[in-house]
């Protein structure tokens, strides 16, 4: 995969992953009375769009959903930060590139020499 695709890859999982957060914190905030009701509409939107992303990619495998795995996770964590107040610990960090290298490791393992 060129690193044109490659970008184009990951810009997809990451506005995946946020589609995703968006529509479970906003009922979050309604359900812990830091919100109103109408969040649910928002929410509800929200997961519509991470759905309909997820048609996007490039194949329904277990492959790409490992790596979309790796990329929610460095992305809940940014979410944690920047929209909790939660700054990562060095766990936090670990584990992350952790999940990350692992997804490298299968996407190139799939490369065909």
């Amino acid at each position: 995969m060129e690193w044109a695709g490659l970008m184009r890859a990951f810009g997809l999982f990451f506005a995946t992953a946020v589609a995703e957060l968006v529509g479970c914190y906003l009922p979050l905030l309604w359900l812990s009375g830091k919100g109103g009701i109408w969040l649910l509409l928002p929410a509800a939107l929200s997961l519509m769009i991470f759905v309909w992303l997820l048609t996007l990619h490039p194949a329904a495998s277990g492959r790409v959903y490992a790596t979309y795995g790796s990329i929610y996770i460095a992305t809940a964590l940014g979410w944690l930060w920047l929209v909790d107040g939660i700054a990562p610990t060095w766990t936090d960090v670990a584990g992350v590139a952790l999940a990350l290298c692992g997804a490298g490791i299968i996407a190139m393992g799939q490369r065909h020499v």
